[in-house]
């Protein structure tokens, strides 16, 4: 991988931290998010008319720009520091590759050109709170998040050659703005459950929408209920799980990216206010232990930088094996995402808790907006972590822990492959201790 970022990308960077500076002032981000929509939608017409962001990583041939994950990732950390509601992540992170690698060719040319100009917003619904589990983020997507044939989740059933769709969705991020919803549904009974993911229209008769009240007013989110509301079938029916997995992993390094831009703003905001804070005749930042505090904030940040932007490579071309056929199947990259979300969290929590205290009395205020920051940490913890359980399906997935492995752990020690750290060998144990 080339740390070093290209002329477009610089340019995209650049173009969106001005975007964002001027618009995402915190009176203007706590005044969007109490609109309707949860965002404001002339920031949000800006980012998709002039600077095509929905469209980003979308190919041309659907009116996209024909970009990567890096580069949307890149414009996820310029959102993020200033803390910009928008429905990109739920449009161009979830909706929008879903339907790229599952639409029927006719689904594709309808609706992947309007979401590219953002006339079309668009979201995915996946019932109760299994939002991290479908994408394969903290547990294993194949068993029965969707329903698994009981009662709960959605419910699918054909009806004079028409898919009906009954049940509840709660916890779907944009759930009561988006235009288009992708609704993973059970169907096929106890005895041959499967999941499906159907289209259905945000104006769909028998469908209601609810906005939630959530801790992260800048992620809005809402209940849906169906009640025997017409869906579409997405493509065949065929590689939801696959598709919801690959998708996964895309998200992942957005939100890391996402959380990194926000850690870097809150750190850089807590280090301007102490260098003018003053306590016993000098500035609060001059006092040792304040310097240790921002050191090891800024050491979190910039670790968690390179993860995301790592993650982001990996998710397309970049991370695929020797001889993959560039499919975009899950199991063809390296699966880093989870791993960089959960480092991105933990450094937007510290900078955002660092910033609280280092702030004093007015931190713990309303009025003053180190909150958001802190509430953006907590807020996506709850809805794609929490970070201990993204980073323990990531080791069972590798197989760290013995008999917990996806594919198994080394049948004998000599066959163990050796991990070595500073250039000494740790898979085997030393003195009698574990690795």
């Amino acid at each position: 991988m080339d740390a070093a970022c290209t002329a477009e990308q610089d340019e995209i960077r650049r173009t969106l931290r001005e975007v964002v500076t001027k618009h995402c002032g915190p009176d203007d981000v706590k005044a969007a998010v109490r609109t309707p929509a949860g965002y404001d939608t002339g920031l949000w017409a800006a980012l998709a008319g002039r600077l095509g962001l929905p469209g980003l990583a979308l190919p041309e041939a659907y009116g996209g720009i024909g970009c990567g994950t890096l580069e949307l990732a890149l414009a996820s950390e310029e959102l993020g520091n200033g803390l910009a509601p928008s429905p990109l992540l739920a449009t161009a992170g979830l909706a929008a590759p879903l339907l790229l690698a599952l639409g029927t060719s006719r689904q594709r040319t309808a609706l992947l050109p309007r979401i590219a100009t953002g006339e079309l917003t668009a979201t995915l619904a996946v019932p109760g709170a299994a939002l991290a589990t479908a994408l394969g983020l903290v547990g294993d997507n194949r068993g029965d998040w969707s329903g698994g044939g009981r009662a709960g989740g959605v419910q699918a059933r054909v009806v004079a050659d028409t898919w009906r769709l009954y049940g509840q969705v709660d916890q779907v991020l944009d759930g009561h703005s988006a235009g288009l919803l992708l609704v993973a549904a059970h169907t096929g009974g106890f005895a041959r459950s499967r999941t499906l993911l159907f289209l259905v229209r945000g104006d769909a008769p028998g469908l209601v929408r609810v906005r939630q009240t959530a801790l992260d007013e800048t992620r809005p989110r809402a209940r849906l209920e169906l009640r025997d509301v017409e869906g579409e079938l997405v493509g065949d029916g065929s590689g939801v799980v696959h598709a919801l997995g690959d998708v996964g992993e895309r998200v992942a390094a957005l939100l890391a990216a996402e959380a990194v831009g926000s850690a870097d703003r809150a750190l850089a905001r807590t280090v301007a206010y102490v260098k003018e804070r003053e306590q016993f005749g000098r500035a609060i930042g001059s006092f040792q232990a304040v310097k240790h505090r921002l050191a090891d904030v800024y050491v979190r940040v910039q670790a968690a930088r390179s993860a995301a932007y790592y993650a982001a490579w990996a998710a397309g071309e970049g991370g695929m094996p020797p001889g993959s056929d560039g499919s975009g199947a899950a199991d063809a990259y390296e699966r880093v995402g989870g791993l960089a979300l959960a480092q991105g969290l933990d450094a937007l929590r510290t900078a955002a808790a660092e910033a609280v205290q280092l702030h004093g009395g007015i931190g713990f205020t309303w009025e003053h907006d180190a909150h958001l920051y802190f509430k953006r940490a907590s807020g996506d913890e709850l809805l794609f972590g929490p970070a201990h359980r993204l980073r323990a399906y990531a080791a069972e997935r590798a197989g760290l822990f013995a008999g917990e492995g996806a594919e198994g752990p080394p049948e004998t020690a000599e066959a163990a492959p050796a991990v070595r750290v500073d250039g000494v060998d740790r898979s085997r144990p030393v003195d009698g201790a574990g690795v």
